[in-house]
């Protein structure tokens, strides 16, 4: 089976062609950073008429690239929540309309559970069960996943999202948009020890997280003090390490507790590396295999779409003849292929 995968929840256009024997053929992004930078964050009007502009050249350019016309396409799929709803609406009018002109299956993909597959792209690849740790600027959870629509939210934040208290760091630290890679390149010239920031519920039971605080704990130890390189390097180390800190011991907590001995981590804030190499030397030392998708996946991208769109459409899943688009859905609502809806 052959589908191909479309991607606009928020301010990124990700177009893919997956092939279950052959692999990913081609996949093709485009990232609206240059557009919501001057704003300092995402705008969603811009963002819905951006994919509009951009989807339907990006479809043809990654279908031109995996050697497909529509005769080869078996299926679409495409994100249908959560996200920005006027986004989502731009994809799914594009995959709905084509998939009925091309007379083919078309399936709305739940956004998290193309994170938690997104690993699956690469090789070698994680084994079901697994615990997830999904951590991006809209999402910090952590979930236990047994199979194909079968996830049980260990913990989730609070608040503020890991990646999200990134950005919103990075701003109070004069850097600009996107701020979680900018301060991760700040970190790097940090010097540990200078500032001590808390490490967010650590001491409290549970798996749930809460970033918020720990916002507002660099925004205190900053105050009125011009922020020069030097100091904007010790913070964003510190506040790193502190993300990175909490995180792993949420991780090691629910390793322990569902006593699953495989992790991946997904989504945006994956790509860190303070954070991969953390993980990968508590793994290796507590007898974990830990599996990260290639840094191009952990952001939104249509691949992720597309091979979790052809693993239902190969279960026999269809979906009725609407475009689904959904700002909230509940990743435990997911079912199995087959399955009775909840």
């Amino acid at each position: 089976m052959r589908v191909l995968g479309i991607e606009t929840s928020c301010d990124e256009t990700g177009v893919a062609v997956f092939d279950e024997e052959q692999g990913l053929l081609a996949h093709e992004l485009h990232s609206q950073i240059d557009i919501h930078a001057e704003f300092g964050g995402v705008v969603p009007e811009l963002a819905s008429r951006d994919h509009v502009r951009k989807l339907i050249p990006l479809i043809r350019r990654t279908l031109a690239a995996a050697a497909t016309d529509a005769a080869d396409v078996d299926g679409v799929a495409y994100t249908a929540g959560p996200g920005l709803i006027g986004a989502l609406l731009v994809g799914g009018a594009v995959a709905r309309s084509l998939a009925y002109a091309w007379s083919r299956p078309c399936i709305g993909v739940h956004h998290m559970e193309g994170h938690l597959l997104a690993p699956m792209l690469e090789d070698p690849s994680p084994v079901m069960p697994f615990v997830a740790l999904l951590v991006s600027g809209g999402h910090t959870m952590l979930v236990e996943v047994t199979g194909l629509g079968a996830y049980r939210i260990l913990g989730q934040t609070l608040d503020d999202a890991a990646g999200e208290a990134f950005d919103k760091t990075a701003k109070l630290l004069g850097l600009p948009y996107p701020g979680g890679p900018e301060l991760a390149a700040a970190a790097e010239a940090g010097r540990a020890g200078v500032f001590q920031l808390p490490r967010p519920m650590m001491r409290r039971p549970g798996l749930d997280f809460s970033f918020s605080g720990l916002k507002t704990a660099v925004m205190v130890a900053v105050g009125d003090r011009p922020v020069d390189a030097r100091m904007r390097a010790d913070m964003a180390l510190e506040f790193q390490s502190a993300v990175v800190d909490t995180l792993v011991a949420k991780c090691r907590r629910a390793m322990d507790q569902t006593n699953v001995r495989t992790l991946v981590v997904a989504g945006g804030v994956g790509a860190n590396l303070a954070l991969r190499q953390t993980l990968r030397a508590v793994g290796d030392e507590a007898g974990w295999q830990v599996y990260y998708p290639r840094p191009e996946f952990c952001t939104d991208n249509g691949a992720m779409i597309a091979y979790a769109g052809m693993l239902r459409l190969r279960a026999g899943e269809r979906a009725p003849l609407v475009i689904e688009a959904k700002a909230r859905w509940n990743l435990e609502a997911l079912c199995p292929p087959g399955s009775p809806t909840v």
